[in-house]
């Protein structure tokens, strides 16, 4: 057995990854605008990478719809496409109130206290304002219920598709009645997980996409009504 007071080792992600989570956030959150330049000499110097790993990042988040890779033009941060994200948010959508339902049959007490756990800790950041916070302890909600679905292949897909719609689903809160409307909606969802309500807890992660989609919509409308003006 081995000794509990040895040491582990460090584990150190490459610097590709992590340059590619920084600069995920930074466009999520908006701080990296759409239709912006990413700048490689800027950038190099303010994640402490070189050139390579960022390039690689350009290419990860190219693949999540964050990024366009324009040849021989560099990278710029994706626009957000009204059409895709609609069709997104639906698929989303099903795939959410499916694992909804299935971790409403299959998750353990345990996990599900889990996802309490993590609940808590999101209205915390909530009653902060700290809306990166709060997003964060939020995204991670979702994948639990969804990893906790037992379905691998439902999972891998959602997660998959979520790198798309990240962006989306933080912007729908910047408006602070969306916001405030969300974590109530939240507080539904655990209600309905906590009782093993399958069709309660399958219309409200349906609802709730549907409620992100129309807000952030309408943000996207107008900003193109003030970008024109």
């Amino acid at each position: 057995m081995d000794d509990p007071q040895e040491p582990t080792p460090i584990v150190r992600r490459p610097l590709h990854e992590e340059a590619t989570d920084r600069l995920r956030d930074l466009i999520v959150q908006g701080r990296l605008a759409a239709g912006a330049r990413l700048n490689e000499r800027l950038l190099t110097a303010q994640l402490g990478v070189s050139r390579t790993p960022l390039r690689e990042a350009f290419k990860v988040l190219a693949t999540e719809g964050l990024v366009e890779l324009l040849p021989n033009r560099g990278a710029i941060v994706s626009q957000m496409d009204p059409v895709r994200l609609s069709e997104s948010l639906a698929v989303m959508g099903a795939l959410e109130a499916l694992a909804g339902e299935l971790a409403c049959l299959s998750a353990t007490d345990a996990q599900i206290n889990e996802i309490r756990a993590l609940h808590f800790e999101m209205l915390a950041y909530h009653a902060r304002g700290d809306l990166a916070g709060y997003f964060k302890f939020n995204q991670a909600i979702h994948l639990k219920i969804v990893k906790y679905s037992g379905n691998a292949v439902l999972f891998n897909t959602y997660r998959q598709m979520n790198g798309n719609v990240r962006r989306a689903r933080y912007m729908a809160n910047l408006s602070k009645e969306r916001w405030d409307a969300a974590v109530r909606e939240h507080d539904a969802i655990l209600a309905a997980l906590s009782a093993r309500d399958v069709v309660r807890i399958k219309a409200l992660l349906s609802d709730h996409l549907a409620h992100k989609l129309s807000s952030v919509l309408a943000e996207l409308k107008a900003l193109t009504t003030r970008q024109a003006a």
